[in-house]
């Protein structure tokens, strides 16, 4: 029988292993809109969260991603820029999982 204090712990230990999908992005971008739209709406599917993180006014990350953006990372691994193809993108996240 499982008691209250394992539910619980399993929760967090489910909370910790859903993976993080990074979007470096900037206000106005229309590529950057589109894909992260796209993986909001595989989220739920593939149990990911999005985050997005701002360039616009970071000198560091602009310099970096420059006009690469929307730069795409799988729990701080990066993935790809520009687009998102949705079965590279399934495929990447698997491949990451068995990884970990």
């Amino acid at each position: 029988m499982v008691d209250s204090a394992d539910r619980e712990l399993s929760k967090q230990t489910d909370r910790l292993a859903r993976s993080i999908v990074t979007v470096f992005t900037r206000h106005g971008c229309h590529l950057c809109h589109v894909a992260i739209e796209l993986l909001e709406g595989m989220s739920s599917e593939l149990d990911f969260s999005v985050e997005k993180i701002y360039i616009d006014g970071n000198e560091s990350l602009e310099k970096l991603y420059g006009e690469q953006i929307p730069v795409i990372q799988i729990d701080g691994a990066h993935h790809d820029f520009f687009r998102v193809d949705p079965e590279r993108f399934r495929s990447s996240l698997e491949k990451h999982r068995q990884h970990q």
